[in-house]
C-alpha cells in the first residue's frame, strides 16, 4: 500500500513536467480518427457511449478504445484493451505496447472520458499525440483544449455537446 503511494508520487511528478510541455495544436479538420481514453472504475457504460459516437457518423474502425479499472487484475479477462497501476512503472514510464502505441498514435480527437483527477489517466492524456483533447471540466484545465460540464454518467449530453461544438468550429 505505502509503495503505492510513492509511485503515485513519481507519476505525479512525470505528469507535473509534462503540463510545463503540452504544444497547443490548431484544430482544422474534420474528425477521423478518436482515441477514447475511459476511466472503467467510475464508468461501466463504455459500449452505449461508442454507440452513440458512431450515431454521430464516426466509422467504428476509427474509434480506438483504452480502458483503466483501479482494480486491475491480470486474471481477469477484458472486452477491451485495459491497463492498471502495473502498467506505469517508478519513473511515470508506461510499460504496456498497447498504451505506448495509444499516446504515439495522432488522433484527430482524444475524449478523457474521466472526470476524478486520477495522476495515471491524466499522464495518459497529457503524453498523448492527438490533435484536440476533450474532457471534463472537473478535471486540470492544462489538460485539455475543451471541457465539457456534464455528469459522466450521461454520455448522450457529453457527446452531443461535443459534436455541436465541433459543428462550430468548422
Amino acid at each position: 500500500m505505502f509503495l503505492n503511494y510513492i509511485k503515485e508520487f513519481f507519476v505525479k511528478k512525470s505528469l507535473k513536467n509534462n503540463l510545463n510541455n503540452v504544444k497547443n495544436e490548431v484544430f482544422t479538420s474534420n474528425v477521423q480518427t478518436i482515441g477514447l481514453l475511459i476511466d472503467e472504475s467510475e464508468f461501466q457504460h463504455s459500449e452505449d457511449l461508442v454507440k452513440e459516437l458512431i450515431s454521430k457518423g464516426i466509422k467504428a474502425e476509427n474509434i480506438k478504445i483504452v480502458a483503466y479499472n483501479s482494480k486491475f487484475s491480470e486474471k481477469k479477462t477484458y472486452s477491451r484493451p485495459t491497463f492498471g497501476r502495473k502498467h506505469i512503472n517508478w519513473n511515470g514510464e508506461i510499460t504496456a505496447a498497447f498504451l505506448n502505441e495509444f499516446t504515439t498514435t495522432e488522433f484527430d480527437l482524444l475524449i478523457s472520458y474521466y472526470d476524478i483527477e486520477t495522476a495515471i489517466l491524466m499522464m495518459i492524456t497529457a503524453r498523448s499525440k492527438a490533435k484536440f483533447k476533450v474532457g471534463f471540466a472537473s478535471v486540470d484545465k492544462n489538460l485539455n483544449r475543451w471541457m465539457i460540464d456534464t455528469a459522466i454518467e450521461n454520455h448522450k449530453l457529453f457527446v452531443h455537446e461535443l459534436f455541436r461544438y465541433l459543428k462550430s468550429i468548422k
